[in-house]
């Protein structure tokens, strides 16, 4: 695992979760085209002002790299150089140490989350076993599950399906 050595080698890191009901207050409340964007922003600011870099590089979500920066830049406390491009973790060895990081986290959720609820796969919208959870779930106990988002666009697919 690389994670413990990427942390060892870390003057610090920080992480957040974000609950899946956190996730669809944004998307239902916020404005179009932004909704995503703006919450993982607003985190990114979150992480960048614990952190205070001087320079930091962001792997951008949106189809403008400038205009997330601009988001972010527009939540920190602290004045720094933002610098935002597409796929930034297969440039900045940096960024790919975060990736790294956050996967290793998210896989251990899930792991937690199968000991709850049993094995729903990767959780991933391609998973076929995940699919097939969420389907069986449904039909067995309607769409109260907590551990999705209601604005996840494949739940509402495979609600649709049935």
């Amino acid at each position: 695992m690389l994670t413990p050595k990427i942390i060892s080698l870390a003057k610090e890191h920080v992480l957040f979760e974000i609950e899946p009901q956190e996730i669809d207050s944004i998307v239902l409340r916020g404005k179009p085209l932004k909704r995503l964007n703006q919450l993982e922003a607003k985190f990114v600011a979150k992480i960048l002002d614990r952190l205070k870099p001087d320079v930091a590089y962001v792997d951008a979500p949106d189809r403008s790299p400038e205009r997330f920066a601009c988001q972010i830049i527009q939540k920190l406390s602290l004045p720094m150089k933002i610098i935002s491009e597409h796929k930034a973790d297969q440039k900045y060895p940096i960024v790919s140490a975060a990736s790294i990081i956050a996967k290793q986290k998210r896989d251990e959720i899930i792991e937690g989350l199968h000991e709850t609820y049993g094995d729903f796969g990767s959780g991933y919208p391609s998973d076929p076993k995940t699919r097939r959870f969420l389907k069986k779930w449904i039909m067995t106990d309607g769409c109260n599950l907590p551990i999705i988002r209601r604005t996840w666009k494949t739940l509402s697919n495979i609600e649709s399906e049935l």
